[in-house]
């Protein structure tokens, strides 16, 4: 009966320790409207906060391209100088460093139609609330079909973690 209750404790706290940190919110850039000229993502980022962690989706059609720009070429909308671009129509950006990420539409106009997105990162865990400034860094940028506007995941190492301990707990019961 101890060793249960010990073996349960002991589970209960690995659980805590894998998942509480491995929250990471999924955002879906213009919610179901996604990447696109007539949407105000200023308006869109308003209400989030963005952390090292988090992870942006960007769905689109391929006549568009999702470009990470220097602070300079977001102001001004020049295409050409990106860090990153993507054009595959569903592009997910793990937000990495913090500060500030600026992202526009490399097809000629479209930026200047609206098709730009500043994000300010937080450091610390990845969550969502209210948004405070940082500095600039880029981020990387990685394809992935993700259609939902948050979710969370756990490492294939902890998942491992978790299964041995799930199994250790049921051979001592």
């Amino acid at each position: 009966m101890g060793s249960s209750n010990v073996a349960m404790l002991s589970l209960s706290l690995a659980l805590y320790m894998v998942f509480v940190p491995s929250l990471a919110t999924i955002y879906t850039v213009g919610d179901t409207s996604g990447w696109t000229t007539g949407v105000d993502y200023s308006a869109w980022t308003k209400d989030k906060t963005f952390k090292v962690g988090d992870s942006l989706v960007f769905n689109y059609p391929t006549s568009h391209t999702v470009d990470e720009v220097s602070s300079s070429d977001y102001s001004t909308c020049t295409v050409g100088n990106s860090i990153t671009t993507d054009n595959t129509g569903a592009t997910t950006v793990s937000l990495k460093t913090a500060g500030t990420h600026y992202f526009i539409c490399g097809v000629l106009g479209h930026c200047g139609n609206g098709m730009k997105l500043a994000v300010k990162v937080e450091s610390g865990s990845p969550s969502s609330s209210t948004d405070k400034p940082s500095t600039t860094t880029p981020s990387t940028t990685t394809k992935a079909p993700v259609d939902s506007s948050s979710s969370w995941s756990v490492s294939p190492f902890m998942a491992a973690v978790l299964t041995w301990l799930a199994l250790s707990v049921m051979v001592i019961s």
